[in-house]
């Protein structure tokens, strides 16, 4: 018997990708633990997510530790839950949103990331068609991020249980020696720097939902910034603090920054990034742009030496060619961040008190 042509899939790979799913919607026979079970993992996720730790469908992936440390000295680890509503609107789906979400959560670590879990809770009545969208997309956005998908859970829960598919994804990456980027590293006269437009995804959500009677081109700014890290750190190592700005939006972000740190932020109102879409948006319906949630935007500190070599950088980069300087740090008040206005005056801005927009992400 000849060896196995390494080019070619492996006869038991070939076996189970061949398509045996015949239901339409999802069952509660999907979650039993059965036939039904393993044809729904091998037609939706097995098929699209395959790789060598994950094709041997074992309940844990074992990575490689020797390769781990060649790249950095420090794990990072993180994990998060996707309930977004809709499933689909413009620009995105909760496929890509729980992978690029993780990833950047890693990312903004300094950390690269390198593998992900997938857990999913399916409602019985889900579309298939709908759950295929989902996992390749899932597909499509860890190629992008560079990152693989090495195992997961499936749960089926009864009609009314859930809504449609709520998903849970945990991200492994490994941070390089020398990088040591944390809320409480600011220091004075350091510079804000924000990637681009504030509030585009939330501003998507609240559209795609179809409550209100407005039309627009807005599509939520869903992507990885794993490589635009990665970007700033070649020419600043020594990057201060760094966070994506999700839920509660980049007011929450400064505001935690300033308080981890003691000391206080001062922003410049008419430096802050918005389209003249969602503005309009928030006008109507009374919303500050700087709480709406992102999905592809980043909050860097960085020291004043360093702003132009991060800013330009940045610019040169298709995820932050709309960079800008959003303020400074400033001593005092301490664990504050206020608003210098267009007029002058300056102003507080708080942290998030209450949910804007519910089940954004």
């Amino acid at each position: 018997m000849t060896d196995q042509n390494p080019l070619l899939p492996n006869a038991k790979t070939v076996r189970r990708h061949q398509p045996k799913l015949r239901d339409t919607t999802i069952t509660l026979a999907h979650g039993s633990g059965g036939k039904a079970m393993r044809d729904l993992i091998n037609d939706i996720f097995v098929s699209n997510f395959d790789n060598p730790m994950l094709s041997p469908l074992e309940d844990q992936a074992r990575l490689n530790l020797k390769e781990l440390i060649t790249q950095g000295d420090k794990l990072a680890f993180t994990t998060d839950s996707y309930v977004v509503d809709p499933l689909f609107f413009p620009g995105s789906d909760i496929g890509e949103l729980a992978v690029n979400g993780t990833v950047n959560d890693l990312a903004v670590s300094g950390a690269k990331p390198l593998y992900l879990t997938c857990s999913v809770i399916l409602e019985e009545g889900l579309a298939v068609e709908s759950l295929q969208r989902v996992a390749q997309s899932m597909k499509t956005a860890a190629a992008a991020a560079g990152v693989k998908i090495v195992t997961g859970d499936t749960k089926v829960v009864n009609r009314g249980g859930a809504d449609k598919l709520f998903i849970n994804t945990t991200g492994i990456g490994v941070i390089p020696k020398g990088v040591s980027i944390s809320a409480d590293n600011l220091q004075l006269g350091d510079t804000v720097i924000i990637n681009g437009n504030l509030g585009d995804h939330g501003a998507a959500i609240l559209i795609a939902r179809g409550e209100l009677a407005l039309s627009t081109e807005i599509r939520s700014d869903c992507q990885p910034l794993n490589n635009l890290v990665e970007t700033i750190l070649n020419v600043c190592p020594q990057i201060h603090a760094m966070r994506d700005a999700t839920r509660g939006g980049v007011a929450t972000v400064l505001n935690e920054f300033a308080q981890s740190s003691e000391v206080g932020i001062r922003l410049y109102e008419q430096s802050i990034p918005v389209r003249e879409e969602v503005q309009g948006i928030c006008e109507i319906l009374g919303l500050d742009p700087l709480y709406l949630a992102n999905e592809g935007k980043l909050v860097v500190v960085v020291p004043r030496s360093q702003t132009e070599s991060v800013l330009s950088a940045m610019k040169s980069h298709p995820a932050g060619r709309d960079a800008c300087i959003l303020g400074e740090v400033i001593a005092s008040p301490p664990g504050v961040v206020l608003m210098q206005t267009a007029f002058g005056s300056e102003r507080i801005v708080d942290m998030l008190v209450s949910e804007q927009l519910p089940r954004i992400c």
